[in-house]
């Protein structure tokens, strides 16, 4: 399922909102309630660099939960050339490590977009931007969510919220952030 031209769509799109966070943004509180909205970016950045080094079959040295940046908007791009240019290169058959764990290429490729995705929305809510990805991106996404997001990873103290219960008729938008477990827009 890896698709490099729709992940370097949707990071270039992340990186258009980081550049639109204003001075005064940055301490705002984000869907991702344990997040403001630096401490979202540097998870976004230092993230994005995990992801960069397993598509490129290198070991990453940094810690991307305690990671901080002065240049969020160059580190990120940087980084996001990086991780395109590893998915333009991966071997079809080759896991991918994400962080220690080699995970099936997939399965890599599905928690990348969703992270991009998902964290690209929560700032966007959180700086009052536009959400810029597509229905087909975030349909998309969702489906890669569904398959790869197991009920164990959610629930109070784990990394995923409890989804919210959203119609199925929903806009995509709105399916994705109750699938990932925020509440979709008012």
């Amino acid at each position: 399922m890896s698709d490099p031209a729709l992940l370097e769509a949707v990071l270039a799109k992340d990186a258009a909102l980081i550049e639109g966070v204003a001075a005064g943004q940055w301490a705002l509180p984000t869907p991702c309630t344990e997040y403001d909205v630096r401490t979202l970016v540097n998870h976004i950045v230092g993230w994005l660099e995990v992801f960069a080094a397993g598509a490129n079959q290198r070991a990453h040295d940094g810690n991307a939960d305690g990671f901080t940046t002065d240049d969020p908007a160059g580190d990120f791009t940087a980084a996001a050339a990086d991780l395109v240019a590893g998915w333009r290169s991966v071997p079809a058959d080759r896991p991918v490590k994400v962080a220690t764990t080699d995970v099936p290429q997939d399965s890599a490729f599905a928690m990348t977009l969703m992270e991009y995705v998902t964290h690209g929305c929560d700032l966007a809510l959180a700086t009052g931007q536009p959400v810029p990805f597509a229905d087909d991106e975030l349909e998309t996404t969702l489906a890669a969510a569904r398959t790869t997001l197991p009920p164990q990873y959610r629930g109070p103290g784990k990394a995923f919220g409890d989804e919210v219960t959203v119609p199925h008729d929903a806009p995509p938008l709105d399916r994705l952030l109750g699938f990932m477990g925020r509440a979709p827009r008012a």
